[in-house]
């Protein structure tokens, strides 16, 4: 018979769990997780396959294309990517307490406050040569990189749209309609993005333009799905006063989020910047980037279990509990107070360059894990479970308040 750790009155204590009730449970976040996989690596390629197409140009093409990619991941996408996830702890834990018409109130309120982040971080984009020249980069490399972030502000917009769709989706199971839109999309993306790169004349250019045409085209095929599906029904709401209201817990749970996701992602970006301090920089930003960009790809397998166990509300999983903080915690001292500051002493105090660097991160990653499991060990999810019940039913309680008032 198989032991876990279990919680009974608020005290934590090693319980017989029935092999039946695991498997099941098993089952349904294996059902969330494998399509998921699938749809997460499509919508990453989306970004990736340009880059390879532009690794076929020249070496500073792809230097360039490498170390934009790395700043706009640093200063976009992770940042829309982290605030959507408090998504999956407002959908999940909604979902749970079956009260449906919240999961479109909270979606929206997202879409609404993501897609105003996406101003001020277009401004910087437009001066993202001179960002680059002043942190010590090439100025070759640096302006052919600042033409590339121009040509990628359309695809912020749509990628906001799409991270608060995705945890609306995936917390009611729906997950065959964004596997096909993925599919359709990368299809698509793929013969576009050559096109544009080699015959159209704009090779990097055309490379950045193609990922923001993908990116429009999934938002609308998933965003009228959403809209006329009968799937969505018992969760579709119109923009209304309660969305406006929503979005201040939106960014409650969405900063945390986005601190825990940004201090990861941000560390391994900044890997690429480093190796442009390097001798051979161009060279060198090439090579980690393309290690960086493997690394990613196989991090999406781990990625969608664990976005599929927060949906289902269980196991430690902090965007799922609602607490994000404790991985932005975990995060920071785990890559910027031992993995940074190591890998700049075996990069170049050691002078082992790109292959010290990356055993600084890697380093960091393992105490990464170490302090998240802790984490996970000594949580009292009773307590959890009761914050939850309460986050959720706080505004249903609100409203009888004022119903009886009035009455």
């Amino acid at each position: 018979m198989e032991e876990a750790l279990l919680l009974k009155n608020g005290d934590r204590k090693l319980v017989p769990i029935a092999p039946k009730a695991f498997v099941e449970e098993l089952k349904k976040v294996t059902a969330i997780a494998a399509p998921m996989v699938m749809v997460n690596m499509s919508q990453h390629l989306l970004r990736v396959t340009p880059m390879i197409m532009v690794g076929h140009i020249s070496e500073l093409s792809l230097s360039s294309v490498a170390i934009a990619t790395s700043l706009t991941n640093v200063t976009g996408y992770s940042v829309l990517l982290g605030m959507a996830g408090a998504l999956e702890t407002l959908c999940g834990q909604a979902y749970g307490a079956e009260q449906y018409k919240k999961l479109g109130t909270y979606t929206n309120g997202a879409i609404l406050s993501l897609i105003l982040v996406c101003l001020p971080i277009s401004l910087l984009w437009i001066f993202m040569d001179k960002l680059l020249v002043f942190f010590g980069q090439d100025p070759i490399v640096s302006l052919e990189a600042g033409k590339y972030a121009i040509w990628l502000i359309p695809s912020l917009f749509p990628y906001a749209i799409l991270e608060s769709m995705v945890p609306y989706l995936q917390t009611q199971s729906l997950i065959l309609p964004m596997l096909l839109c993925s599919i359709v999309t990368l299809s698509f993306h793929i013969p576009l993005c050559w096109a544009l790169v080699f015959k159209s004349g704009l090779g990097t250019k055309g490379a950045a333009l193609a990922i923001s045409l993908s990116y429009w085209v999934d938002a609308i095929a998933l965003g009228l799905y959403l809209k006329y599906s009968p799937a969505c029904e018992k969760s579709r709401v119109p923009f209304s006063r309660d969305v406006f209201l929503s979005i201040g817990e939106f960014f409650r749970f969405a900063l945390p989020s986005a601190g825990m996701v940004c201090l990861e992602w941000w560390s391994f970006e900044l890997l690429v910047l480093l190796s442009g301090l390097l001798p051979n920089p161009e060279l060198e930003s090439s090579v980690l980037s393309i290690c960086l960009t493997t690394t990613s790809l196989h991090s999406l397998i781990p990625y969608s279990i664990g976005a599929a166990a927060s949906c289902r509300g269980n196991y430690g999983i902090a965007r799922g509990s609602g607490w994000q903080h404790i991985g932005a915690y975990a995060n920071f001292g785990a890559y910027y107070l031992v993995g940074i500051p190591l890998a700049i002493v075996l990069g170049f105090l050691q002078k082992l360059r790109g292959e010290g660097i990356w055993g600084g991160i890697v380093t960091g990653t393992i105490l990464q894990v170490i302090l998240l499991t802790s984490a996970t060990c000594l949580t009292n999810w009773q307590e959890q479970a009761n914050k939850a019940k309460e986050r959720i039913f706080k505004g249903r309680i609100l409203d009888d308040k004022l119903i009886d008032q009035l009455n």
